[in-house]
């Protein structure tokens, strides 16, 4: 029998100064997502979001506030997953686009782009875009 699987992420939202929103992309893929990754068993979310982040750009978070959640299922390579996304607003010391990992690229985009480009998952990227313009904080599922 296939092993179903739950996974547990913590996602990143950076906006710099003039807007734009910093987005990764994997080298092989066609789809950008918000920064971050898997929690660790027992590592708490700040940890693990400061954890990616410093692995992934080799930043600093200066201050991370919740924003929201979502969960959805989707299937990639053959595989179904289930994601449930726990979403901070994070202040970095420094915002950076260089990648410390070689299967990822990071890119800024403004809002509109979000709304023209794959960002993954949708149900997250609206509800994103909604945080932006009330502050609420979200819980979307697709599921």
């Amino acid at each position: 029998m296939e092993q179903k699987n739950i996974d547990l992420l913590v996602r990143a939202v950076i906006e710099d100064e003039e807007g734009k929103i910093l987005l990764c992309k994997k080298v092989n893929k066609d789809y950008f997502f918000f920064p971050g990754g898997h929690l660790e068993f027992g590592e708490s979310t700040e940890k693990a979001l400061r954890r990616e982040l410093r692995e992934e750009l080799g930043v600093e978070i200066e201050s991370r506030s919740f924003i929201g959640g979502s969960e959805h299922k989707f299937i990639e390579d053959g595989i179904e997953y289930h994601e449930i996304n726990l979403v901070f607003w994070v202040i970095p010391n420094r915002i950076n686009t260089h990648s410390k990992e070689n299967h990822l690229k990071f890119f800024l985009l403004d809002k509109n782009q979000l709304r023209q480009e794959k960002v993954l998952p949708e149900v997250l990227v609206k509800a994103i875009l909604g945080w932006f313009e009330n502050k609420k904080t979200f819980w979307v599922s697709a599921i």
